[in-house]
């Protein structure tokens, strides 16, 4: 592929028209040719007036088409763009992300270099930022993902963060897509969507590359840096991760047994041992590390709640 690629950008979205319209303004002004370019909106059943917001870019130098998905699930919503979707290479990003005019072009360009093909995923940065201010305990839990300072291959360890992620739209189509046990579903915050399609890609034998430049800032509004918030997310991501494994190991003929009876003994220290280390902490007044603690404590109970239902199903 030495020219850029035709390309599809798909945003799933669910009730965020205040922060999907900041996205949009930077999606439909992207310095990328307009014959090799649509953007795909999928309305994941918002209650807000998405539909109107995307309609009011129509004159946009590249106009969003609005799509409804009605099953509810971020994965539903991004299976149904991979099913619409006419570019080469899909692009999915968060409904809350901002990026610069060269973005894709710098998403690109790992495509672009690549003629044989090898590549299967290229993902970009992603930043977290808070423009209506974080507390100093919340922003310990968050980072770049900074897998290496330039652009090349990940390892098998690392998996890319779907906010900032675009895939050869066939091959993604051959290995199933999204998983719609996991991901996103109304207020769930149920994560983890990223590791089953990016297991298959490297099972198939494709690379993943990372590319620094094709930086987003991914907003992070007030109400994800409450406390009520943030132990509610690292529950339904430790949840989401033993979904994950098992379907991981159901699909490679392997047996979940030992995964989950090891991680339910570790999680019960971890549990116990996360407790205390709060409690002395807020003894000796030191609520921000109380708070981290105590978090902690909560992503331990997600694997105690999670793993019985595995071994059970």
């Amino acid at each position: 592929m030495s020219e850029l690629p035709h390309v599809t950008i798909a945003i799933p979205t669910y009730n965020r028209e205040k922060w999907l319209a900041e996205t949009l303004a930077g999606l439909t002004t992207q310095e990328y040719p307009t014959d090799r370019l649509e953007i795909l909106i999928i309305d994941n059943n918002s209650p807000d007036q998405t539909r109107e917001l995307v309609a009011s870019f129509s004159g946009a130098p590249h106009a969003p088409m609005y799509l409804l998905e009605t099953q509810q699930g971020a994965n539903f919503a991004r299976n149904r763009a991979l099913a619409e979707a006419q570019g080469e290479i899909i692009v999915y990003g968060d409904d809350d992300i901002l990026m610069g005019p060269t973005w894709l072009r710098e998403l690109m360009q790992p495509f672009v270099n690549d003629p044989d093909q090898k590549i299967g995923a290229v993902a970009g940065e992603v930043v977290p930022v808070f423009p209506e201010g974080c507390p100093d305990w919340v922003r310990s839990f968050h980072g770049p993902q900074a897998f290496r300072q330039d652009m090349g291959p990940t390892s098998a360890k690392e998996v890319p963060m779907s906010a900032n992620l675009a895939f050869r739209r066939d091959v993604l189509r051959e290995q199933g897509g999204w998983d719609t046990n996991v991901g996103r579903k109304g207020k769930r915050v149920f994560g983890g969507e990223e590791n089953g399609p990016m297991h298959r890609m490297r099972q198939a034998g494709f690379e993943v590359w990372f590319t620094p430049l094709a930086s987003v800032d991914h907003q992070m509004p007030s109400s994800r840096t409450t406390m009520s918030y943030v132990k509610r997310h690292a529950f339904d991501s430790a949840c989401s991760r033993v979904v994950g494994r098992v379907n991981l190991d159901r699909d490679s003929g392997r047996s979940s047994i030992g995964y989950l009876l090891s991680r339910f003994l570790g999680n019960i220290l971890k549990a116990l041992g996360f407790t205390l280390v709060a409690l002395v902490n807020l003894l000796l007044l030191r609520r921000g590390e109380a708070k981290k603690s105590h978090v902690r404590a909560w992503r331990s109970c997600g694997y105690l709640y999670q793993i019985p239902q595995s071994l059970w199903s």
